[in-house]
């Protein structure tokens, strides 16, 4: 009798078992079911620069031998990184400086007979970037007011953008003469996408009045790069004036390759800074690919 009701529990216990799979399993729904196989999706690249190490990277003439890994200076010189900000040479090198004379005796006009290498001051990122957001600060601490030809109106602060090579590329930012452009660089040739006025007040002078942009005064600058189903890429520049947070877009164009020069760069190419004729400092450079 023992073995005989034993046995019926064991029975009841399994029956019970499966009713509650059954039950369970028609619980989860087909939307459940289906989210419980979704692949989380890939992280799109980024890139995150806030100086906090101290050192100097030298300029280098091709972008293989540059001894950090995440930025290349194909001019002006001296980068430096201290004290929680990047920037150019500041002031006048001295005369035995290397920089000094090898810019001396290679483009004395362009620098001062060498002593400011940083009036064509060039970094660029050794990643390469397709839809991206760039952001970075800038904060202007001199003007070098060289008596060279291209010291001009259209010198300032500047994002490259597709960076193929110095003659090919985009470029945003901000002119000395208070305008935010867009241009596009292509075989050597420049063309003026988009250019707006944002700094209005006194007019540009080349000798009386030679920068409009805030001294001392931390700037930031963000381009969006996108390239459109069209095979068009659009191009957007925003401003966040003494670091706020507040992004207001100031500028934008769009390459269709019917006119500027030609096609449209549609390729994964390189970014950085550019400024001009100007001792600058940089802070909270960064990049996020886009979709």
């Amino acid at each position: 009798m023992k073995k005989v009701l034993i046995f019926v529990i064991v029975i009841l216990i399994a029956s019970l078992g499966i009713s509650f799979a059954i039950i369970t399993n028609r619980d989860k729904s087909p939307q459940v079911m289906a989210q419980s196989k979704k692949v989380a999706t890939p992280k799109l690249p980024s890139f995150k620069d806030t100086f906090g190490k101290t050192y100097v990277l030298q300029e280098a003439g091709k972008m293989y031998k540059s001894l950090s890994t995440n930025w290349w200076l194909n001019s002006g010189g001296l980068f430096v990184v201290k004290n929680g900000v990047g920037q150019t040479i500041q002031g006048r090198l001295a005369e035995s400086a290397l920089w000094r004379q090898k810019y001396g005796s290679s483009n004395p006009a362009e620098t001062d007979n060498g002593y400011h290498p940083q009036n064509i001051f060039r970094l660029v990122t050794r990643s390469k970037w397709r839809n991206l957001q760039q952001d970075a600060y800038f904060k202007i601490t001199a003007d070098n007011l060289s008596g060279d030809e291209h010291r001009q109106a259209s010198n300032g602060l500047l994002l490259f953008n597709r960076y193929q090579d110095g003659y090919n590329l985009y470029y945003t930012g901000i002119r000395v003469d208070g305008y935010a452009v867009v241009k596009k660089k292509i075989k050597g040739v420049y063309y003026t996408m988009a250019l707006k006025q944002i700094f209005p007040g006194t007019e540009y002078d080349r000798k009386s009045n030679p920068n409009l942009l805030p001294k001392k005064k931390w700037i930031g600058l963000r381009s969006i790069v996108t390239t459109n189903k069209d095979k068009t890429v659009s191009i957007k520049l925003f401003m966040d004036e003494n670091w706020k947070g507040n992004w207001k877009l100031i500028c934008e164009a769009t390459d269709d390759g019917k006119k500027y020069g030609g096609k449209p760069f549609l390729d994964k190419q390189y970014a950085g800074i550019r400024t001009d004729f100007m001792d600058v400092q940089f802070d909270n450079y960064k990049i996020q690919e886009l979709p």
